[in-house]
Parts: structure tokens; sequence; C-alpha cells
């Protein structure tokens, strides 16, 4: 059965809501607009983010902030060498009252989930997550534990370059809807931060003022409007194009798979609610091929060599396929 059509009177109620955010978060969070835009527009699409980013630039307070602003619970996960599953998920305990085990949720049981410098752990503790950020489920002693809903995760990452990081594998990184990639203010941003500390307001206290703008059931709401977002079929086979040449592109080792096209998908409809629409344009599309795809490509050991990244090579695919017309 088909879903009714999305009205312009609905898609109007739900950029004001998304404005409201993101006025909310300039008040506390000094520029970084294409992050601030990335991390609401994966909330919308249902989508996990991954950013990378040197420690230091406010990652950890924007989480904070969008937790409290979309009235989720939070919570936040260190990632160290020595970090189990467990410490993620929860385990049974044995009860000695009620001689029984007894299941202790994890800090995975929450709504808004920051997973802190998420490369510094092992193979085996991100292992933890694949069935979290896929089914919003944990699974142990072949019981289920169903997380409630929304559940979104923000993890973090170190470059690779710096010390003690363990590159993620293809599953786990495939689970992300978003890969962001965090750089350093600008030169103002960077006067107006330490203008706003001046003035003797920390983070913390501005963050304590902060009051939500919506809540569970309204961030639901906003995530099922975007499946009602329309998209023409010259937009699915532009993405399926973008995602296809990616397999067989000059420089690349491995191409995306179909959940990258998926994942595209899903991003243009948010991106479009973003924008005020009710149907996605080839700009939509455009606008999430980087943080969608750089992820899930990897460089063949000749553009490695080259010094060439992703970002680039996605860049001329882009350029090299037809965009759709009159959409």
């Amino acid at each position: 059965m088909n879903e009714p059509t999305l009205q312009p009177e609905d898609v109007a109620a739900a950029q004001a809501t998304l404005e409201r955010l993101r006025a909310s978060l300039a008040t506390l969070f000094v520029g970084q607009r294409g992050l601030v835009d990335g991390v609401l527009a994966a909330v919308v699409a249902n989508g996990h983010v991954l950013v990378e980013s040197l420690p230091g630039l406010g990652k950890t307070l924007l989480v904070k902030a969008l937790a409290r602003l979309l009235g989720l619970r939070a919570n936040r996960i260190q990632f160290t060498p020595d970090l189990m599953p467990s410490d993620i998920t929860g385990s049974h305990v044995f009860d000695l009252a009620e001689r029984r085990f007894v299941f202790h949720p994890g800090p995975v049981f929450t709504q808004f989930l920051l997973a802190d410098e998420f490369n510094r752990a092992p193979a085996k503790t991100h292992a933890a997550l694949l069935e979290v950020m896929q089914e919003r489920q944990v699974t142990l002693d072949g019981r289920h534990h169903a997380l409630d809903l929304p559940f979104l995760v923000m993890a973090t990452a170190n470059p690779i370059e710096n010390e003690g990081t363990y590159a993620l594998p293809e599953a786990q990184l495939d689970r992300f809807l978003f890969k962001l990639v965090l750089a350093y203010p600008g030169e103002l941003e960077e006067q107006q931060i330490l203008t706003l500390h001046l003035a003797g307001t920390s983070p913390e206290q501005q963050l304590a003022t902060l009051a939500p703008v919506t809540d569970a059931a309204g961030v639901l709401a906003l995530q099922a409007m975007a499946t009602r977002v329309a998209v023409e079929p010259t937009i699915v086979q532009y993405i399926t194009a973008l995602v296809r040449r990616t397999r067989s592109w000059p420089g690349l080792h491995l191409g995306a798979s179909p959940r990258a096209g998926v994942s595209m998908l899903a991003a243009a409809r948010a991106i479009a609610l973003l924008r005020g629409r009710t149907f996605v344009v080839p700009d939509d599309v455009a606008e999430v091929a980087l943080p969608a795809l750089r992820h899930r490509v990897i460089l063949s050991p000749e553009a490695e060599v080259e010094g060439r990244s992703a970002d680039a090579i996605l860049g001329e695919i882009l350029k090299s396929v037809e965009v759709p017309r009159g959409v």
C-alpha cells in the first residue's frame, strides 16, 4: 500500500523544527555548519555517523547538546584497547538472592550513543556494535534485548596515522550512514570560541540552558516523514550509476556495496527535508555522495603511493556521471 503523499505544510513544519535545532546548536557550537547539517541529516535518515578529527574540536559537546535538544537519553563510551564487548552490551550476573542470572544492560542501552575514539579499540570490541547498529538489539545467551527507538550512534575516530589507532573493519564502516571529516575552525570562528570563554560562560553552563526542541516521538515522526519524500526514477538511476562506477574506477581497489546506494537514497531524502522540499533533486545526491561513500571504498596501492585521497577520486566519479535533467 502506497504511503500518503507528503504535504508542503508537513515539510514546512519539519523544516522549522530542524532550523530551531540548528539555531540552538549555533549558540553553543561555533562554526562547523557542514558537521551540524550532516549530523542532523543522519538523525532524520535514521543513520549512524562516524566523525574523523583530532581531539579538542567539540565532538562530545555536539553530541551532548544535540541529545538534549532532541529530548533523547545519551550515553558515552570511551573506547580503549582493553575495552571488552560486555563493557558495551552488558552481561548476565548471578543474583545470589534470586539464585539466577540477571541481565545488566550496558551503556549501549540508550538513544544517542557517543562512541568516543572508536578506533582505539580492537576489532572484537567493534563487533559488539554490529548487531546493535544494524538491528537495534542485543543478543546474549540466545535472548534478544531490544533497544528503545530512536537509536543513533555518533562515533569519533582519530586519523589512522595517530599512534595507538586500529584500522576499522569494512563491515563496521559499512554500518555508518556518513563519515564526516571535521577540520580546524577558521580564524574568526576560533576567536569567537575564545571570546565566549573570556565572557566566563563555559560550554557546560550553556548546555544546561538548552531547552528541548522536540522529543523521541518527534524524532521518529521526522524519520517517518523522510521516507515519504518523493524520488523520481531518474534519481534512482543516478545513484545506481554513481555506486556502480566506484567498482571499476581506476585508483579504487574496492568499490561501494549496494548498501551504499540505500544509504545515499535515505540521506538524499533527509537533505531534501532539511531544505524544505517534498522531493529529491540531483543536488541532494551530490551533497551526500562524499560523506556516504568515502568510508565504503578502498584505494588501490598505486593510488595510496601517489598520495591520492578517496574524496578526490569520488569527485572525479561525480563529474563523470551525467546529472539527470528536469528533476
